[in-house]
């Protein structure tokens, strides 16, 4: 399986990538990655430029590869994330179309071990 050759968060690299106007290759890579892990999603804020970005590189995965992504939002809350009802609305559906969904809840991990 092939993952993510780099250690930063995708939004970091699309904005990298958009930068030094090499967001089209990106894309390529991106598309063709097996599974791709956004961890932690809502950490990093967008802005309305970011959010199209992001909505852009998960529809180039849609149906046909892999997404991981884990939060503790809900998907009613994900508007806040991105700042637009109408593309938050888009992007869930599109993530939730041929999806498992594991809603997990219980004391945290890391809030045990300390």
């Amino acid at each position: 399986m092939k993952n993510i050759p780099y250690s930063v968060q995708p939004l970091t690299k699309i904005r990298e990538c958009r930068s030094q106007k090499t967001l089209r290759t990106l894309e390529n890579r991106f598309e063709k990655f097996d599974s791709v892990r956004c961890d932690e999603f809502k950490y990093v804020s967008f802005d309305k430029y970011d959010s199209e970005l992001f909505f852009n590189h998960l529809s180039l995965r849609c149906v046909r590869k892999s997404t991981i992504i884990t939060t503790n939002r809900s998907f009613e809350r994900w508007s806040e994330i991105f700042g637009d009802i109408v593309l938050t609305a888009a992007m869930v559906d599109r993530l939730t179309r041929h999806t498992l969904i594991i809603n997990m809840n219980g004391k945290s991990l890391r809030v045990e071990e300390t």
